[in-house]
């Protein structure tokens, strides 16, 4: 554990959190893609797996348990609760773009090829894309609500600040682990512009809006 290992799960643990106030106080998911909230729902049942076999420490079994509640119950509010406010026509990624190159790769480029690994390769691997479906739909719909956005800057920091963690890592450990490292560059990326707009939009007041998809 280092200092950007426990900021990262901080700002993931409050990007998810302020998703939930957000659906709850507003009694609408309006804007949120649901697509992208079973992805990470699918991500944390794949990657937490170990729950049942490994325990590391209490922090990472009660962080692990808290992440799965709140993936769960924001997907059972865009679904159910609140289903009638889901804009179904503009969460419009195929998944299947993601899921079959995901599935594929996670059984080619692991550490081991045991089940639990591969579900823990493959969770890493759709983590860096799960969030496509809602920049897609922002694209789409041509802006999004300012806690939205607040919600993926959170999102983003959080990988922003692993990176920082696994450069600490093999600074102070000479850990690496390259399947982790690239796919968090990968999904940092994706991240770069949301930031740029976020700095020079959002946090001076305007709306935040993305070009429209090919």
């Amino acid at each position: 554990m280092n200092v950007f290992r426990i900021l990262g799960d901080v700002s993931h643990l409050l990007a998810m959190i302020m998703l939930l106030v957000k659906i709850w106080r507003s009694k609408s998911c309006s804007g949120i893609s649901g697509k992208s909230q079973v992805l990470f729902a699918v991500v944390f049942t794949s990657r937490y797996l170990d729950l049942f076999t490994n325990f590391i420490s209490i922090y990472n079994t009660v962080m692990k348990l808290v992440f799965l509640i709140c993936a769960y119950i924001t997907v059972y509010l865009i679904y159910g609760k609140f289903c009638k406010t889901f804009d179904k026509e503009n969460d419009s990624f195929r998944l299947e773009f993601l899921l079959i190159p995901v599935t594929g790769l996670s059984f080619l480029e692991n550490h081991n090829f045991t089940p639990l690994e591969v579900l823990w390769t493959f969770s890493i691997y759709l983590e860096s894309v799960a969030i496509l479906p809602q920049l897609f739909m922002i694209s789409k719909t041509g802006e999004a609500e300012t806690i939205t956005t607040h919600y993926l800057f959170f999102l983003g920091l959080y990988r922003a600040l692993y990176l920082a963690n696994w450069i600490w890592r093999y600074q102070t450990e000479n850990y690496y682990d390259q399947i982790a490292v690239v796919s968090g560059v990968v999904q940092t990326i994706f991240y770069c512009d949301f930031f740029y707009l976020y700095v020079t939009k959002v946090l001076k007041g305007k709306k935040l809006s993305l070009p429209m998809p090919i």
